[in-house]
């Protein structure tokens, strides 16, 4: 079976005051997407993974990833994560298992990337997702008190993801929560993709929207457990910080 990995890079370093893509602000001395891409490299699993950039930060990322070494999949506008990865469909064709990555994740291990991929094709499933565990949302923590949280069912499998604008004061407690990282059933996800709705408040297309259609034809939805460290997003200055700190 064939596997294909997307990076989402297409983010802007605004909110960090980066007059650079988010993904190539540095951690360390090195761009942050550099580090993830040599996770990846790692791997074995796709020696050239798609990067999706916004169509005015191509050469840019050129300087990081060349053409030798990556695809390049332009994202016109930026519509969402999902609209992100629709991008990406004509340089992932073919593929068995896709797997999406974001290029401000650079803490992703070389083992986590391929357990995902492992999981993904022993299991058959139609999504497997990574979760975490946090003790509280605070200090290092904090960052993940805006990220859905997982609710289990009785056996302990996958019941929901919610938001937390659609959280309750229970769920809001629940300390189990979604960093977004997936390996799809590549038929599946593009059969499904164009059916995400951007009836939302940022008019976006969401990825994680994909994770309840599953659930409701009920499809395999696998979990893997990662440490919260391992799955730290960096957009802010604090976020920034913070990642300094686990590299130093």
């Amino acid at each position: 079976m064939s596997t294909r990995i997307i990076v989402l890079a297409a983010g802007k370093g605004k909110r960090m005051g980066a007059n650079v893509p988010k993904p190539l602000v540095e951690i360390a001395g090195r761009p942050m997407v550099r580090h993830l891409l040599d996770s990846i490299a790692d791997s074995d699993i796709d020696e050239r993974p798609i990067l999706v950039v916004a169509p005015d930060n191509l050469s840019e990322f050129h300087e990081v990833c060349s053409e030798k070494d990556c695809d390049y999949a332009i994202q016109e506008e930026q519509l969402g994560t999902g609209h992100a990865v629709m991008s990406a469909r004509d340089n992932a064709s073919g593929a068995d298992t896709v797997i999406v990555l974001y290029g401000d994740h650079p803490f992703i291990s070389t083992d986590t990337i391929k357990k995902l991929d492992e999981v993904q094709c022993e299991r058959q499933a139609t999504i497997t997702m990574l979760t975490t565990k946090v003790p509280n949302f605070e200090n290092e923590y904090r960052m993940f008190s805006s990220w859905s949280r997982i609710i289990r069912n009785e056996t302990g499998g996958l019941k929901r993801d919610v938001q937390i604008k659609d959280a309750n004061e229970e769920e809001l407690k629940i300390k189990e929560v979604n960093p977004c990282i997936y390996a799809f059933n590549a038929e599946w996800l593009w059969e499904h993709l164009p059916e995400i709705k951007n009836k939302n408040a940022s008019g976006e297309y969401y990825l994680t929207d994909l994770i309840a259609m599953a659930i409701e034809e009920g499809e395999a939805v696998v979990t893997i457990p990662v440490k919260p460290l391992e799955v730290v997003g960096v957009n802010t200055h604090d976020e920034l910080k913070t990642a300094e700190e686990i590299l130093g």
